[in-house]
Formats: structure tokens, sequence, C-alpha cells
């Protein structure tokens, strides 16, 4: 069974009175555990396929299925739900609140889309600290953190509801490689413990080196040979 299959995926903005296509006839699919690298230039149109895949927006045309459930048939309301209950997202820059801590940056999507009790929580929260090697760095803010650190709390934060996808849009591209490196080896360790499929976008091509599948992109078409 796959985790996400595209059929004929297009997606078109409109700009003024021009149509401007930013994907154009996407078809693939990823299976369940799949650690997935999505690359191109600048505007290929790979933030983009990110977006329809992590329920930001829907196709202009075609099929797109999340965890058998044909997004494009979801309403704003429905797609926001769908978000919270199953994916994840890692971003570049972070986006790690401030005036948080980073134990309760982790807590935070628990918070948000989740009915779990207090206790639940701490115990996740615990889980995903040691997980991540920062149990003793719970009570810091991100100002305090190194870049590095603050992207493991990202990918804490990400798996803190369970999700059986996480997305990462360009995860190590404010990071040096060695620590990039650190990162992506903690992301495939998630996946290999939890069984989440990961799917990033990256320019780097030593880390492109360490997914476990490729999906290269441009002019907003994915090349044959990566599709399936």
């Amino acid at each position: 069974m796959s985790l996400i299959k595209a059929k004929g995926v297009q997606k078109t903005y409109q700009m003024g009175e021009v149509a401007v296509a930013a994907l154009r006839d996407i078809n693939l699919t990823i299976q369940p555990g799949s650690f997935v690298a999505i690359v191109g230039p600048s505007g290929s149109g790979k933030s983009t396929l990110l977006n329809l895949i992590g329920c930001l927006d829907k196709p202009t045309q075609g099929q797109l299925s999340v965890l058998d459930t044909d997004i494009s048939t979801l309403n704003r309301h429905q797609l926001a739900t769908f978000r919270g209950q199953h994916i994840g997202f890692v971003f570049q820059d972070f986006n790690l609140i401030p005036v948080l801590t980073v134990a309760e940056n982790i807590e935070y999507p628990l918070v948000m889309v989740q009915d779990w009790s207090v206790a639940d929580r701490q115990t996740r929260v615990a889980e995903l600290l040691d997980a991540i090697g920062m149990a003793d760095q719970a009570h810091k803010r991100p100002d305090q953190l190194s870049g590095g650190q603050k992207q493991r709390v990202a990918v804490a934060r990400a798996l803190a509801t369970r999700p059986k996808l996480v997305l990462a849009d360009e995860p190590t591209a404010n990071l040096d490689h060695d620590t990039a490196y650190k990162v992506i080896g903690l992301m495939k360790k998630m996946r290999d413990e939890l069984g989440t499929t990961f799917v990033f976008s990256t320019h780097d091509p030593k880390i492109v080196g360490e997914a476990e599948k490729v999906l290269e992109i441009e002019d907003g078409k994915i090349k044959p040979e990566a599709a399936q």
C-alpha cells in the first residue's frame, strides 16, 4: 500500500492574466517507511510539491492520495485537521517559538491538535528529549541553542504526535555539513525506530546521497526514472 500516490497532478497559479504552471503531470508513489529527497533548482516546483503532499494546498488537476485520503476532496478545515493528525513539518529556519522552552516547543503540537492528558504529554516530551539527546537542555529557550540543536528540537516537535509522515523543507540549509549529517542521521534513526516516512527537499548533493530514493524535479515535472 502506498503512503503517497500522485496521478496526473498539476498545480497552476494565476498571476494577473497569466497562468503559471508550477507542477505539470506529476506521477509518483512513496511507500511507508521511505526516506525520500526531492531535488531540483530554485523555482523547479519542489516546494510546491511538498506543500501539496503536506495538505497546505490542493492540486489544480489530478489526484493526490496521502494515507489513502484523496486530499483534493477536502475543504480547508478538513485539510487542517488532516495535517494536524497525520503530518509533521520541519523547516529550514527551525520555526521554534522563542518564548517557549525546548520542552514546551516539543509539546506544542500535542496541546494544539491532540487530546492528550498533561501526564501523557510530559511522557511523550521526555521520550523525544531522550531520543534527540537533549534531556539536559529541556528548560533552555531557542536563543540559547546552536543551529544543530534547534533543528533537533524541530525534528522532535515534528514527531510529537506520532505522525505517519514528516515533511522537511531544506532542513539542513542553515547548518554546516557536519551538523547537517547529524540531523539527517537523527531523522533516519527516527524513521527506523518509529516507521515514520520522511520526505525532504534539499540543494545539498552530499545530503542527497543519504536519501534512499531521490525525486528529481525540473520545470515542474519529475524525471521519469525517479518517479517510481
